[in-house]
């Protein structure tokens, strides 16, 4: 059984780019891989955040996880912060990457020019600690968007440059990319740029744990075009391409399909039935997450048992690292 790895940073509220790029997929692979998911933290601390808030959002992750769909008796689902082994392979592997390798990093670039007040070292070597996330799990199989596929690229890199040094070390790891064209869901005011969990603007991302009547209203408002025809078109009608896509993978239909779907139909028809496949879709994720939400006892010993089963992963991983280098431990 091939090994799976991925993350999510509790910045912002999760949104419906995560949950059609990520944890639907994630959900089907778990049922024939051994699924290791985290809620990142120790990356959410490249930015600024209020602790209390910080927690609250890590916790909600996990409860989000679970009523999407994934099952901790099935993933290994716990916070990155629970497991010290992330922190210190990520400190041995810093010594091991080139800083000509962390300088052509893209998201380094974006994410500098969005924080220039706090351009910090830790937002610098983000795709180490990233690499030593993977790589203490044995990680066959990482599923990413395409914002993240150089870091992965980089990991294979260290990954192979440290084997080379200490053969048979670390398992390299590969991209798996999502198979359909939902891997990017885009903004709703601005269908240019990919769908943000901390997006400013409310209106630009369905979230969720949205209101029925609130998603509907998002949708109505999103941006379209002056044409009246339902067709995907990404270059001329980015907005309608958009929902289309939300649209064919919430009812698993394709593309062609779902423009036959509305062959003569107006804007405003075909945006109330986007509307309403993502309310039918997010209800009983919603009521799931009421219901965990309501337990606080049992996700408390959740994140403790799944963050000791990782951690048994891991430290064997660490162990090995350890020997091969020379420290003592």
């Amino acid at each position: 059984m091939k090994t799976v790895f991925s993350g999510i940073k509790p910045t912002g509220n999760l949104g419906l780019g995560n949950y059609l790029g990520a944890l639907k997929h994630w959900k089907d692979l778990q049922n024939d891989h051994l699924c290791i998911y985290s809620v990142v933290d120790l990356h959410a601390l490249t930015v600024r955040n209020d602790p209390a808030t910080l927690r609250a959002q890590a916790r909600d992750i996990i409860l989000l996880y679970i009523a999407s769909g994934i099952d901790p008796e099935k993933s290994i689902i716990y916070a990155q912060s629970q497991v010290p082994a992330h922190a210190q392979l990520g400190w041995i592997l810093n010594c091991y990457t080139y800083m000509g390798e962390l300088n052509r990093m893209t998201q380094f670039k974006e994410k500098s020019a969005e924080n220039e007040a706090n351009i910090n070292a830790g937002l610098f070597t983000y795709p180490v600690l990233m690499a030593a996330d993977i790589l203490l799990y044995d990680t066959d199989l990482v599923p990413v968007g395409e914002d993240q596929v150089q870091h992965v690229e980089l990991t294979r890199d260290i990954a192979e440059r440290f084997n080379n040094l200490f053969p048979d070390t670390f398992k390299v790891p590969a991209a798996k990319m999502a198979s359909t064209h939902t891997a990017r869901v885009k903004g709703l005011q601005n269908p240019a740029k990919k769908m943000s969990k901390t997006e400013q603007d409310p209106n630009d991302g369905i979230f969720l744990l949205d209101d029925p009547k609130l998603i509907t209203k998002k949708i109505k408002r999103a941006v379209t075009d002056s044409d009246s025809k339902v067709h995907y078109d990404k270059e001329n009608k980015p907005g309608i391409s958009n929902l289309l896509t939300m649209y064919a993978t919430l009812t698993h239909k394709s593309i062609e399909a779902s423009e036959k779907d509305f062959e003569g139909v107006s804007y405003g028809v075909f945006k109330q039935a986007v509307a309403d496949a993502l309310v039918t879709e997010l209800e009983p994720i919603q009521a799931a997450y009421a219901k965990l939400s309501a337990e606080p006892s049992y996700i408390d010993a959740l994140m403790k048992s799944n963050a000791t089963r990782a951690s048994e992963i891991a430290n064997q991983t660490l162990s090995r690292v350890q020997d091969a280098i020379g420290l003592v431990f």
